[in-house]
């Protein structure tokens, strides 16, 4: 009995502390002080003052010549002059020779020659021409244009063929006198420029053969019926189906000792030819 009435006691005790905190009102948080509920300012950084007439900004003394190495300041709206690049050469235009391409001549480009009125752009030192199936030497220090080189094939070896049907030998050489000359013609003192000036004509003193003989102009050209003398007479003879110019020794004093050939350009259409 007492057991029950305890636990009837212990619940009512219970609900009464039930109510009472139901009708109880929850106090309202405490406010936080003025300083605690501001936010702590950012701090910024501070502006340059602006330079005033006042107060103006400070401009840092200029160096003392003494003491600058690079050298006293220069005066206002001067300045050093930049270094001029070096001047390039000229460039050198040539023209290269189809007939040394093609392996008709045995030749090297030379510079331009430029000697007064005289010279030539592409100038060659010919040292072979092909006669023949073969090389042929030429002598003599030869320079001409690709004109003369491209020319000189076909005659020679319009000569070695006529020496292997007539006295069964061959060209061993061909020896040139004079190629290039800044002079005038027949190296008088007045008057026109030579071809020879302008690498444009060559001066033929003779062939050396395999069979060892050596023909000149100058000694085999009198007697016409001698194997020299129709030797000589049939290259000056074929020289002018090649060239447009042929001067041999009955052509004047100045050619006794030597066959003259050039490409000049003779009339209107520089179509004539002269054979003497």
């Amino acid at each position: 009995m007492r057991f029950i009435l305890a636990c009837l006691f212990a619940s009512m005790s219970f609900a009464a502390l039930a109510q009472q905190a139901g009708d109880a009102t929850v106090p309202p948080p405490k406010a936080r002080p003025a300083e605690l509920s501001a936010e702590p300012a950012v701090k910024l950084p501070r502006h340059r003052p602006a330079a005033t007439p006042e107060q103006p900004a400070e401009i840092p003394a200029p160096t003392s010549p003494a003491t600058d190495p690079i050298g006293p300041p220069l005066p206002p709206a001067e300045h050093t002059a930049e270094p001029a690049e070096p001047t390039a050469p000229p460039r050198i235009y040539q023209t290269a020779c189809p007939a040394v391409l093609l392996g008709k001549v045995e030749a090297k480009a030379l510079p331009p020659i430029e000697e007064k009125q005289c010279g030539t752009q592409s100038p060659l030192s010919v040292t072979g021409v092909l006669a023949n199936g073969r090389m042929v030497p030429v002598a003599g220090g030869v320079e001409t244009d690709c004109g003369i080189a491209s020319a000189l094939p076909a005659w020679i070896e319009s000569i070695d063929s006529y020496l292997m049907a007539r006295d069964n030998t061959r060209i061993a050489e061909v020896v040139v006198g004079t190629s290039y000359m800044c002079r005038n013609v027949n190296n008088a003192s007045t008057g026109n420029l030579s071809f020879h000036a302008f690498a444009d004509a060559l001066d033929v003193v003779g062939f050396k053969l395999d069979d060892g003989r050596f023909v000149t102009v100058e000694g085999g050209w009198a007697d016409a019926l001698s194997p020299e003398g129709r030797l000589l007479r049939f290259a000056h003879d074929s020289a002018c189906a090649h060239f447009t110019t042929v001067l041999g020794p009955e052509a004047n004093a100045e050619h006794h000792d030597h066959l003259h050939v050039d490409l000049g350009c003779h009339g209107k259409t520089c179509t004539a030819r002269i054979c003497e």
